[in-house]
């Protein structure tokens, strides 16, 4: 891609940029939200025309008008957001747009079939491809989507964010899977805010900022610290905070609550100002856990308690009622109302607060959002936009600023930097760390150590839907992170008992 600029209207997303990528290789393409990466691969991808520049694939210029004379030209985009349809069975989301009929017009199904397991067995991927897209892990559905772009012979391909939702075991088998193609001569290109991953993963990287390409060159020669500083134009601090503070009462308690399959007989208490980390790997039951003290999951047996009273919380209404918020893991899914602008989703939570005999305030909740733009430094054009034209990360913010809106007494966050850059992660945890200040009760969520390590007082750890162990202070480490999430546990001298 040679020379690339696109403006939206006065807003210049691109300034002639310069990117090549290479048979056999994994590149990276990193820099903030908003610094023009998904920009420039919707170009490459022909969903989006530039204003001026060239395009050569294999020395060829080429033009692309729509994302049919990318694929053709053996480019294939693989979006964070995955483009499956669950209630399909694999071998037709493979064909899908592109399905094998037979003399008669009807669908071809044992030919589907037959030619989905040909690139499954090609590659050692163990699928049935009679599977029902809803009954894999998000992992297995990157792998059917790459799967995909194998098919259609792509010799590029590009991957948005592919191990955002994905546990450590489901990043490596993707990992495996990336590494295959490599070595048959793909060329990757990896968007990711990860940058453990991006030293892991990629022999290559490329650095977006404010719409220019500010630095590329061999990971090899490179540290993550070099690669963030290259991201945001600083130096960023990554040292964990030190918060020095009398913690307040207690807010939530938890006593020996049980659900019916997912968690059981868990007991815990936060406090005002605490920040308490809760971590794990696949199948702990955190979320189930959450959901189910914000009303969103059914609980067995067990009792919780706000400010020492006991509640029953039977719908996710009550519990905000109550003053509990819950940001949830998955975006798309849960967190953003894909069909409203900016400002809806930005408000929705407190309709009821700020509205008269059912009229909403809307220059009330205006004057609000306006201020977390600045504060979240959320990058968007208008916030009547659709909430669609924002970027992951800043889709992010937009859903904690809905729950910001609504004052908390408790507010739980499940996997509150996902999908968001490293500058901006920064901005999170210190508007964590500022609720905390103010004496909000604030729970974290997060399947990265080091996230919990980084802003948390404390941390409870799970293991297969029990409270494996509880680290702080010196044991605040991921080595004893690991230990007890693996099912280990703690010695006396560390936990710190004689």
């Amino acid at each position: 891609m040679k020379n690339i600029k696109k403006s939206f209207g006065s807003n210049v997303v691109l300034k002639n940029v310069s990117i090549t990528i290479n048979d056999g290789e994994i590149c990276a393409l990193i820099g903030e939200n908003g610094a023009g990466k998904s920009t420039l691969m919707n170009i490459l991808g022909g969903v989006v025309k530039m204003d001026s520049g060239e395009i050569y694939i294999n020395g060829k210029k080429v033009e692309f008008n729509n994302p049919s004379d990318s694929l053709n030209s053996g480019i294939a985009f693989i979006h964070q957001e995955l483009n499956l349809i669950n209630d399909l069975p694999i071998y037709e989301n493979m064909f899908l747009g592109r399905e094998i009929r037979n003399k008669r017009g009807r669908l071809d199904l044992e030919k589907m079939i037959e030619e989905t397991k040909n690139v499954f067995k090609e590659i050692n991927v163990d699928l049935n491809p009679k599977t029902m897209v809803r009954d894999l892990d998000a992992s297995y559905k990157q792998i059917v989507e790459i799967c995909r772009a194998i098919m259609m012979n792509a010799s590029v391909i590009i991957m948005d964010e592919p191990t955002t939702s994905l546990t450590e075991p489901e990043i490596k088998r993707v990992f495996k899977m990336m590494r295959t193609l490599r070595d048959r001569g793909v060329g990757i290109i990896f968007i990711s805010h990860k940058l453990n991953e991006v030293m892991e993963i990629c022999e290559r990287y490329m650095v977006l900022r404010d719409g220019k390409l500010v630095a590329e060159g061999m990971v090899k020669f490179i540290t993550p610290d070099d690669l963030a500083r290259y991201m945001v134009g600083y130096d960023v601090f990554t040292d964990r905070f030190l918060r020095r503070h009398e913690l307040g009462e207690e807010v939530l308690r938890v006593e020996k609550l049980t659900h019916a399959h997912a968690f059981r007989d868990i007991s815990f208490s936060v406090r005002k100002g605490e920040i308490l980390g809760v971590t794990g790997l696949l199948g702990d039951g955190r979320s189930e856990l959450f959901q189910a003290i914000f009303g969103a999951e059914d609980i067995q047996s067990g009792k919780i308690f706000l400010e020492g009273k006991e509640i029953k919380i039977h719908s996710t209404e009550q519990a905000l009622q109550k003053g509990i918020g819950y940001l949830p893991k998955n975006r798309k899914e849960n967190g953003i109302l894909k069909d409203m602008n900016i400002i809806e989703n930005a408000s929705i939570v407190t309709w009821p607060m700020f509205s008269k005999r059912g009229v909403i305030d809307s220059s009330k909740h205006k004057d609000i959002f306006q201020k977390q733009v600045k504060s979240l430094r959320i990058k968007l054009n208008k916030i009547t936009d659709n909430i669609n034209n924002l970027s992951g990360g800043n889709q992010q913010k937009v859903v904690l600023a809905k729950w910001l809106s609504a004052n908390p007494k408790v507010l739980i966050l499940d996997n509150p930097t996902q999908g968001v850059d490293v500058g901006a992660k920064e901005d999170i945890y210190d508007i964590i760390s500022e609720l905390a200040k103010k004496n909000m009760a604030i729970i974290v969520l997060s399947s990265e150590a080091q996230e919990i390590i980084r802003i948390c007082d404390r941390a409870l750890i799970m293991f297969h839907g029990v409270l494996q162990g509880e680290v702080s202070g010196t044991t605040m480490n991921e080595h004893d992170i690991m230990r007890l999430a693996t099912g280990g546990e703690l010695s006396a001298v560390q936990r710190g008992e004689q």
